[in-house]
Order: C-alpha cells, then structure tokens, then sequence
C-alpha cells in the first residue's frame, strides 16, 4: 500500500504530513485523509514531529491550499522511516582491521 508524504507551509513554517490517502481532484485543495505518525517510543524527540502530532492529531480530514503545497511524495510504506542503521567501530573493530594489513 502506498503512503503519500505532504510537503507544505503552514503558520510560516515548513511541515510534512505522511497519509494512506490523498485526493487531488478539489481545483483548489489537497485533500489529506488517513494521517499517519510514527509509533513506539524514541530516544530523541523530533521538535517539527511533536508539533505536527499538537497540531493535527485529532484530525480526519484537512485541505490544504495548493499554494501552499511545494512537494508531494508517493512512498511505498516501509520507505517512511527515516532512521538509518550504522554500525559504531569498537577497539576490538580497529584492531582487527589493523590485523588485516599486516
């Protein structure tokens, strides 16, 4: 199932909203249904996330003008975390790679 992210301006700030469903046929909005946020719990809290969450996390429905919309993405779902895994290099990495060389 594909998800759509909103990229957009709101109050003079910058916002992007990820939802399962997007309707483009109003001539003068964006129709934005079904808003998706991520879940489980974090070690570090997103500012611009927290405020969406305030700002629209008991909404249903909300029509954004187009004027305001600069970007929309089609996304299949397990693209929408933006968490990348990395691996931390150790003494025991360093010192194996120092053994490599030798």
């Amino acid at each position: 199932m594909a998800l759509f992210r909103v990229h957009f301006q709101w109050k003079e700030k910058e916002y992007e909203l990820t939802a399962r469903s997007l309707d483009l046929t109003h001539p003068y909005f964006v129709s934005i249904k079904n808003i998706v946020f991520p879940k489980g719990k974090k070690l570090i809290i997103d500012p611009s996330e927290d405020d969406l969450r305030k700002a629209f996390r008991d909404t249903n429905h909300v029509m954004i003008p187009f004027q305001s919309v600069s970007m929309i993405e089609e996304l299949a779902e397990e693209e929408t975390s933006r968490l990348v895994p990395f691996d931390v290099v150790g003494e025991d990495d360093e010192t194996r790679e120092e053994g490599r060389d030798t």
